[in-house]
């Protein structure tokens, strides 16, 4: 009896686990904007998230499956946006290329979203791949020019 309460235990533990983590994916999440120094700087600036425009940074890798969904998702918005004052950038990141950048920002699993605004700060980051309008709409106040 003891083995099957243990069973039971560890089985509703997995699943409160699975549905916790399945909730996370391909959400849009704020993190904090603190200004970025030094080495990440120049690690953002090397791959071509700079201080003009909005940008959209995805990790990615060729044996990653849902990364191509990614892609999909992410060039479909930066097009719709294409045509505002402040268009966004699409960078694509492979990691095995950009190691050191994705230690940086702590890119622990692929598919990885980030999304920079126009002052190269990071403004939100989506594991797994991302909503069309939850990007967009993520996306869409950082095309537009700040009032001075």
């Amino acid at each position: 009896m003891i083995e099957l309460t243990i069973l039971a235990v560890v089985l509703l533990a997995g699943v409160a686990a699975g549905i916790a983590l399945r909730y996370r994916e391909g959400r849009v999440r704020t993190t904090e904007t603190a200004e970025i120094a030094g080495s990440r700087t120049e690690l953002l600036s090397a791959v071509g998230v700079t201080e003009a425009v909005p940008t959209v940074l995805h990790f990615s890798a060729e044996w990653c499956g849902p990364c191509a969904a990614v892609r999909r998702v992410v060039a479909g918005v930066v097009a719709d946006l294409a045509d505002t004052v402040r268009p966004p950038r699409d960078v694509e990141i492979d990691i095995d290329a950009e190691a050191e950048l994705a230690r940086e920002l702590n890119v622990l699993s692929l598919p990885t979203t980030f999304v920079f605004d126009a002052h190269g700060r990071e403004r939100f980051r989506i594991s797994g791949v991302p909503k069309a309008t939850d990007l967009r709409s993520a996306l869409a106040p950082l095309t537009v020019p700040e009032a001075a």
